[in-house]
């Protein structure tokens, strides 16, 4: 099988050297014909010599359109005249237009230049510094081939491009990062599942941050080289946004103002998730939940992979073993003590005469079909499958349908879309002229078909770094149609986004006025919008531990700041160490659920004393800072905001340029977790201020040094940022319960003595809501309480206060009133409780 394989792709490699002019020096372009805009400009680009066909056919004329679509958003689009070239329609990824931005009102300078060798070249600067400058490289634009370079830093501080397994800062040095979604277990340094073509950079002389985003469907390496980032397409138009930032939170609030800003989940969503794939029937998942109770440790959602289904179709119950009649009894169960029902489902239908669900679609057409007008036939978990067309008139209204027959049968709570890149294990339409119904002998175990390089739609000239030898491989093939008359080479990367877009479509409708909980495998730029997302198959390593941090804040880049990944890994057995250090961190993904493969040991918590005992320790934790990550979490939907952050997000400074192994919750909370088999100690970076611990409030004072914490198996550490208020609650079982506590507010001061907060409260369910936004600030010995706006009750009051770093409280004023309470001061705080301020309305506090 490897012999083949490795044959295979002997041949492409000599058939792309032989068939391209790659050694040919290419003319660049002219810009004639500037034409000035109320926003901008446009030009006409003209080759600057004979085309040099690199790895196409050069096209000739092209457009040149630069418009300032707002004050820190520049948008520059070069594009072929005859518009033959695929963009991403609107309705697909909606992008913000902008009101636009005259001269006055801009950070951005766009100049352009023109010279003998290399021909039009273009520079962007802020404040005099340039952040995108293509001068001095020549821009290749072909039919099947795209070549842009800009200039960055030698030792460029890049973060983002994927979605990729990797450290947070890519290496500069001879990188190549590949955007082709594909169903691969999380192999370090590969693509993998999404395509997000964004990027942010901070320049360390300034540290300041900028962003640029090419808006581009088709597959690409993005190469990172001492001193250049060069984008090699394979198609499309060269659709760049630049963002001046000039902070990391301030790029990722323009590029989400641009794709979509983050989807409002449900509050409940924020608890804790088990799942397996493995579990063998309805009454071995009853039992899961059971133990988790009995064993104390929170379990938000129950959540069940392709087991449940009947021969793993679609829509369908295994009668036997996940029968209708007892999956009703565990949601009602569940539901009874305020927990959630999730369910898998794949994209990917079974060809069968006798599946209404395949029957349906095939008499509304709302298949991917090859291009002789058949039905394209793949093959996943039910054998012989075919694959939604989400471009096709009547595919939306059919998976509505679907889904609305599958939940009138069983309410579950969300829905999580997996294989949807989409993932296929055979190459091609291997099920085409076979018998209807028959079930293949073996999955993904044939060998690897020839390979036709004279097709350039399946073997494009160029060839990206995709590790499988076609890019057909894993997935539908790039030929197959669809019902707009596009190929699958074009739109391959969207597949999983334009799911999304439907089942969240479906959800909206079938239950008005409730958010949806969305989780998918394959995203897209914009997928914050629609979905949450976890990153996939990872392993049960100590590597995949560090890795899931940097991916975790690759998606926060990326718009999608509800992620996370599977606890304690998916494939192989996790050792108990392992599981603990695991279910530590993980417990602070913004997304948190165990989940692991079939044929491996078991690794719910609970199965070791130690794992239990450090899960729940770190779960109290969570679950005591739920409205704090709620509040946090709303940042995000206002401003596209990351729930996790990484230090150099607040701290922009090369001390934490490659710092991947700590972890901000929102600006205030610092997670330090062991990454280290064996490790009972770790060494943890702090930013200058003050930094209490979560659990005894004892301080460190930070000065860009690392600091040896201990680290006992059952403890993570965690800090308070000095100058944070914190909103709490007393953690409980479930995020209902939690949400039924009165306030404790953590007043963690500054050296100086000030600290700030907020609290954001809604429903937590629906859309139409009324809500509330809470300021706190504290100074000289007085706590302000000032709501901000918003009209909702907050029921709960603030009962208690925990004052660092403050000492000598004797009595508490409420509105100048002397109020009777109790003050508990320790070594390291004063405790204040039987209080009951009122969040609806302005208070000062006084402590003395």
């Amino acid at each position: 099988m490897y012999f083949v394989k490795a044959l295979a792709l002997v041949v492409l490699l000599c058939s792309w050297a032989a068939a391209s002019g790659a050694s040919k020096r290419c003319p660049g372009y002219i810009a004639t014909r500037i034409t000035e805009t109320e926003n901008g400009f446009t030009a006409s680009l003209k080759l600057n010599g004979q085309p040099c066909d690199k790895y196409g056919q050069d096209i000739a004329s092209l457009t040149l359109s630069v418009r300032f679509d707002t004050s820190n958003r520049l948008h520059v689009h070069i594009s072929d005249t005859e518009k033959t070239q695929y963009q991403i329609p609107q309705w697909i990824v909606p992008l913000d237009e902008g009101v636009g931005a005259d001269k006055r009102h801009r950070s951005l300078e766009f100049t352009h230049t023109h010279d003998k060798t290399n021909g039009f070249g273009f520079r962007v600067q802020r404040d005099g510094e340039a952040i995108f400058d293509t001068t001095g490289h020549v821009l290749v634009f072909e039919d099947q081939y795209l070549e842009l370079t800009s200039k960055v830093a030698v030792d460029a501080n890049i973060y983002g491009l994927g979605e990729s397994p990797n450290w947070f800062r890519r290496n500069p040095d001879n990188t190549t990062i590949t955007l082709w979604n594909r169903d691969a277990a999380d192999p370090f340094g590969e693509n993998v599942y999404g395509s997000h073509a964004v990027y942010m950079e901070l320049r360390s002389e300034s540290a300041k941050f900028h962003g640029c985003y090419l808006h581009n469907s088709h597959g690409m390496d993005v190469v990172l080289a001492p001193g250049t980032v060069q984008y090699r397409v394979l198609g499309g138009t060269l659709d760049l946004y630049i963002f001046s930032g000039p902070t990391a939170l301030d790029v990722i609030d323009q590029y989400t103002q641009l794709v979509g800003r983050p989807a409002r989940i449900p509050y409940w969503a924020l608890g804790f998730h088990n799942c397996r794939y493995g579990y063998t029937s309805v009454r071995e998942v009853n039992q899961v939940i059971a133990n988790y109770s009995r064993a104390r440790i929170p379990l938000e959602a129950a959540w069940t992979d392709i087991e449940y289904m009947d021969k793993t179709r679609d829509f369908t119950f295994d009668a036997v073993n996940y029968p209708v009649s007892e999956m009703k009894k565990q949601l009602d169960a569940l539901h009874s003590r305020g927990q959630k029902m999730i369910l898998i489902t794949d994209p990917a239908i079974h060809v069968d005469d006798a599946y209404g669900t395949f029957v349906r679609g095939r008499d509304q057409d709302v298949f991917i079909k090859n291009a002789d007008g058949s039905l394209y036939v793949g093959q996943v978990w039910p054998g012989y499958t075919v694959f939604p067309d989400w471009f096709a008139a009547n595919t939306s209204e059919w998976w509505s349908d679907e889904l609305r027959r599958y939940f009138d049968t069983l309410s579950i709570d969300g829905m999580w879309i997996d294989m949807n890149e989409p993932a296929s294990f055979c190459t091609g339409s291997c099920g085409s002229n076979r018998p209807i119904n028959e079930i293949p002998a073996r999955l993904s175990t044939a060998s690897h078909r020839f390979i036709n390089t004279t097709n350039r739609m399946l073997v494009p000239p160029y060839a990206i770094n995709n590790p499988e030898p076609e890019l057909s491989d894993k997935t539908v093939e790039t030929t197959a149609i669809h019902a707009t008359g596009v190929t699958e080479y074009h739109v391959h990367n969207l597949y999983g986004h334009m799911e999304s877009r439907a089942t969240r479509d479906f959800l909206l409708a079938y239950r008005r006025n409730q958010r949806p909980f969305i989780l998918s495998r394959s995203t897209f730029a914009g997928s914050g919008a629609l979905t949450s997302h976890w990153t996939g198959d990872n392993s049960a390593s100590w590597t995949d531990l560090h890795v899931s941090i940097a991916s975790v804040f690759d998606f926060g880049v990326f718009g999608i700041p509800m992620v996370g990944a599977d606890i304690c890994g998916f494939y192989g057995n996790a050792t108990e160490e392992l599981c603990a250090r695991w279910m530590e961190l993980g417990a602070f993904y913004p997304f948190a659920r165990s989940h692991n493969a079939k044929g491996y040991a078991p690794q719910e918590p609970y199965r070791w004393a130690s794992v239990a005992k450090a899960t729940r320790r770190a779960l109290r934790v969570r679950y005591a800072l739920l409205a704090y990550m709620y509040s946090t979490y709303q940042d995000a939907v206002d401003h596209g905001w990351p729930v996790a952050r990484p230090l150099v997000f607040e701290f922009p400074s090369t001390h934490f340029a490659s710092n991947d192994k700590q972890m901000l919750i929102g600006c205030c909370i610092l997670v330090s977790p062991v990454l280290t088999k064996g490790a009972r100690s770790v060494d943890a970076g702090f930013p200058p201020g003050r930094w209490y611990d979560w659990y005894t409030h004892a301080h460190v004072d930070g000065h860009n040094a690392m600091v040896t914490l201990d680290a006992p198996l059952e403890h993570i550490n965690v800090h308070i940022r000095g100058g944070c208020i914190v909103p709490t609650q007393r953690p409980e079982m479930t995020t209902t319960q939690v949400r039924q506590n009165d306030y404790e507010l953590v007043v963690a001061t500054h050296a100086n003595g000030t600290a700030a907060g907020q609290l954001y409260v809604d429903d937590g369910e629906s859309f139409d809501m009324r809500h509330r936004w809470v300021d706190f600030s504290y100074d000289a010995n007085v706590l302000y309480v000032a709501p901000r706006s918003g009209t909702m009750h907050v029921e709960r009051p603030a009962a208690s206060l925990v004052l660092l770093g403050v000492v000598g409280v004797r009595t508490v004023s409420v509105n100048g009133v002397r109020v009777e309470c109790s003050i508990a001061v320790t070594p390291n705080s004063v405790v204040v409780t039987g209080l009951n301020i009122d969040l609806n309305t302005k208070s000062r506090i006084i402590v003395s």
